[in-house]
């Protein structure tokens, strides 16, 4: 019943959408961290997708709403913009891990690795922290250097990311994510010890301060400045995503995750392919690593932990792995699950027992039970919406089109061979 009424949807009409979203941004603007605001503006993106209009009017639409409504109602206000910036950096990674997780049907547990690489190429060469081991008293960069290191910050963790390929190649499935699980770890292990013979990370201590980006003198170190250059880096991701996905380099991705065996025997290198992904997909994660160091000033092994390559995870399968506006979808969902309505819940609660309305013991925080929530959401999942919260569409080929088309008539490969053995033994007999 439900999928009838579903396959009867025909899409939400404009006037309700645009009331929508002029509803919620005059909450956002006159109420004050308003949960209920914030989640309304960030789903006025989801009916925009789901709106029964062309896509250029649906794009002009969502373009409107993050570039201009949102700064111009919650500009002034750093909660919102502090949550927006946050939430998007985990849709940037959750983009970049949909590469290697979504298109190659690789599973990854260490992806937090490339993040940390990232991080930690920006965090040491822009602080004194390079003086340690590169003579000449060089550093501290200023915050200048932030753009090119974003470029470097690419570089490296796609190179890490072509070192995590080269020993996973020859397993698959469960093994694969056992070995990325652990790479994952050694990483970190090694961010926290290399603070001797030569100390180059600090070990646990970790690294400050870490300069904030400048661009022409003017120092863009807040939340709204952060809001805008994420903005960038995701507009820049889903548009590679989009290439990538109708490129041949993203069908032989796609032909790796259905069957690999299938993908070996029609020409597509499995090590080219595999290295690819991964590269890929580290590069992205390298990109927002750089922007996590600057925005936080201060980076340390404990932000890198294989609860955040499980925590990227979940966001893409619960929106749906392979579908690029579902991994949007899954990770906003996560983040604000985690960074605004768990904490809202436990400060509401809180409040209510300090006016003796209730009695909270703390083992029954809502914040401690982040993980529990995100086990049930993906039980839920699992059986109601296996494919995730919007699956990847499948492209449907007309093959009566293909047989009319005029290349058709050319044959390639075997079967060109058998026409033309066909031909000359025709003309023997």
């Amino acid at each position: 019943m439900a999928n009838m009424v579903w396959k009867s949807f025909k899409g939400i009409p404009l006037p309700v959408t645009l009331i929508w979203i002029a509803g919620f941004s005059a909450a956002l603007h006159f109420l004050d961290k308003s949960v209920i605001a914030f989640l309304g503006i960030l789903c006025s993106i989801v009916l925009i997708y789901y709106t029964n209009a062309s896509s250029k009017v649906r794009m002009l639409i969502g373009a409107l709403v993050l570039l201009v409504i949102i700064p111009l109602v919650a500009g002034d206000n750093r909660y919102y913009m502090e949550v927006a910036s946050q939430v998007g950096i985990y849709v940037a990674m959750a983009l970049g891990l949909n590469i290697v997780v979504g298109f190659a049907g690789l599973l990854d547990l260490g992806y937090v690795a490339f993040f940390a690489a990232g991080a930690y190429a920006y965090a040491i060469f822009s602080t004194s922290q390079a003086n340690q081991f590169i003579p000449g008293d060089l550093f501290p960069l200023s915050g200048e250097w932030f753009w090119p290191f974003l470029i470097v910050g690419l570089i490296v963790a796609a190179i890490f990311g072509i070192l995590l390929g080269l020993p996973v190649l020859r397993v698959k499935g469960d093994y694969l994510a056992i070995v990325t699980l652990g790479f994952g770890e050694i990483i970190r292990i090694i961010f926290n010890n290399l603070d001797k013979p030569i100390n180059i990370t600090n070990g646990p201590q970790g690294i400050t301060p870490i300069p904030q980006p400048e661009l022409l003198g003017m120092k863009m170190g807040t939340p709204f400045h952060f809001y805008f250059i994420v903005l960038v880096v995701i507009a820049f991701i889903v548009l590679a995503n989009l290439r990538f996905e109708n490129s041949r380099i993203g069908r032989a991705w796609i032909a790796v995750r259905e069957d690999e065996l299938a993908a070996q025997s029609m020409g597509i290198s499995l090590l080219n392919t595999k290295l690819a992904a991964f590269a890929t997909g580290a590069s992205f994660a390298g990109v927002v690593g750089v922007i996590f160091a600057a925005k936080q000033t201060f980076i340390d092994p404990t932000s890198f932990t294989l609860m955040e390559s499980i925590g990227i995870l979940v966001m893409v399968i619960l929106g749906g792995s392979g579908s690029i506006p579902g991994v949007v979808l899954g990770a906003a969902f996560v983040t604000v699950l985690q960074v605004q309505l768990l904490k809202e819940l436990s400060n509401f609660l809180h409040s209510l027992q300090q006016a003796g309305v209730i009695n909270l013991p703390n083992q029954l925080d809502p914040s401690k039970f982040q993980r529990l929530i995100f086990g049930i959401m993906l039980i839920l999942v699992a059986l109601y919406r296996p494919n995730g919260l919007i699956p990847a569409k499948r492209r449907k080929n007309d093959l009566d089109a293909i047989r009319a088309s005029k290349f058709a008539e050319n044959r390639l490969g075997i079967l060109s061979r058998l026409s033309k053995g066909k031909l000359s033994q025709g003309s023997q007999s």
